[in-house]
């Protein structure tokens, strides 16, 4: 047997709450680290990140404000962040830690800039004080800080050599396993041992609710808002939840893979539709369990931050796995689901993280809602269709190489759209 005390660990580091979008988020985790590091106020900030960090960060809400953005966030978390809150760091925000944070925006003390030489995910800050300095680097997931120095002396490094991003982060162990191994893993382990993953069913549900009871963001949620039709009510709470998520509402989210938007997929119609269809807590427990394997699996192919939409070709694809599972499926109808899915949605493109995604939430739970019925009634696309092959395994390779390799200067062009229309 495998080892699948492993597969618990990689659900505890890649199930986390968040407050906010995480890429302006892992910013200001960054920040505040650097802060604490340095040991004084900053007078003088320094950030560098990828493209990914860049365009998800450009037009998304900052929790408990009116206002987007990482400079935004990079501000509040000097002057609130603490880096021991990890994705939740400016759950203290307040009107007068915003006022504080907009004044250090106007002084200009804060320098953005994207580092274009770097592969995967990267956010780099430096923090200045007089004479003294802090320098922190992020690479690869949201909170894997590699390396720390003070003064220009390192302090912290995960790796002494040159090849940080390249070393296999517990995320990527789950390459280790496969699709049976979830399955049979979902079917066996103790409940207990997984019992936390209903933490992440409860605390998206409430912000979905919230943002339907409010009609939150720009009205999305409360457009498929049905509660007698379990699909529709799926929809539509999902996208809810994440109209509210990215407009700023200060309430947290089950993340998944690092990315809230994620986990609201991989966890919220599994939840619904088991919730209406009478299925016994533990059942949707283990469902969405599944949902969560399949959805980090995929994004150690991908990548953390990708040219591809995630919420779609990730979490939706994870979604309609557990979905199956939940409403009976066996293996092959499982794996079926999964392939069905990647045949219908893997051309969703990400153009950064805004109120717009809880649109491709709602497309992304249909289809996967779609996908697990088709698999379960015994349709299937055919393998040869396609990236699809025989084995939902190198489907997923074929969709991560696709993303990496295929699709390597799309994020440039993305970006370089999305900046054109700021001018």
């Amino acid at each position: 047997m495998k080892d699948y005390e492993l597969l618990v660990n990689i659900l505890r580091d890649q199930v986390v709450p968040a407050l906010g979008c995480t890429e302006p988020t892992a910013v200001a985790y960054a920040v505040a680290k650097a802060k604490e590091v340095l040991g004084e106020d900053i007078t003088g900030l320094e950030i560098y990140v990828d493209r990914n960090i860049f365009k998800n960060g450009k037009e998304v809400g900052i929790p408990g404000t009116d206002k987007k953005g990482i400079l935004t966030a990079a501000a509040l978390s000097m002057v609130i962040g603490k880096s021991e809150y990890k994705l939740q760091v400016l759950k203290d925000v307040s009107d007068e830690s915003l006022k504080s944070a907009l004044d250090i925006i106007d002084r200009n003390m804060i320098k953005l800039n994207l580092k274009k030489d770097v592969k995967g995910l990267y956010i780099e800050v430096i923090a200045r004080k007089g004479r003294n300095s802090s320098r922190v680097i992020i690479r690869n997931s949201h909170l894997n800080i590699v390396m720390i120095e003070k003064n220009g002396t390192q302090i912290f490094s995960k790796d002494s050599g040159n090849n940080i991003a390249d070393k296999p982060s517990l995320r990527d162990k789950i390459r280790e396993f496969t699709i049976e191994d979830f399955k049979d893993f979902v079917d066996n382990v103790s409940y207990e041992k997984i019992k936390f993953i209903e933490d992440g069913i409860n605390m998206n549900e409430e912000i979905g609710k919230t943002g339907l009871k409010l009609d939150l963001g720009i009205g999305i949620g409360h457009l498929f808002n049905n509660s007698s039709n379990a699909e529709q009510y799926a929809k539509a709470i999902t996208s809810a939840a994440s109209e509210a998520r990215m407009s700023g509402y200060p309430l947290p989210v089950m993340s998944s893979a690092g990315s809230g938007n994620h986990g609201l997929v991989a966890i919220l119609p599994i939840a619904i539709i088991g919730e209406k269809m009478g299925v016994k807590r533990e059942k949707i427990v283990r469902s969405v369990a599944l949902s969560h394997l399949v959805t980090i699996y995929i994004k150690s192919y991908t990548g953390a931050l990708s040219p591809v939409c995630g919420c779609g070709v990730a979490a939706g694809v994870g979604a309609s796995a557990g979905l199956s599972y939940l409403m009976g499926g066996n293996l092959a109808k499982i794996k079926g689901a999964i392939k069905n899915m990647i045949a219908g949605i893997s051309g969703m493109i990400c153009d950064g993280a805004k109120i717009g995604c809880s649109y491709k939430l709602a497309i992304s739970v249909n289809a996967a809602l779609d996908a697990a019925k088709m698999a379960n009634r015994n349709i299937f696309i055919p393998s040869q269709d396609g990236i699809l092959d025989e084995s939902a395994e190198k489907t997923i390779r074929n969709l991560g190489r696709i993303s990496v390799e295929g699709m390597a200067n799309t994020d440039g062009v993305i970006l370089d759209v999305m900046m054109k229309e700021c001018k």
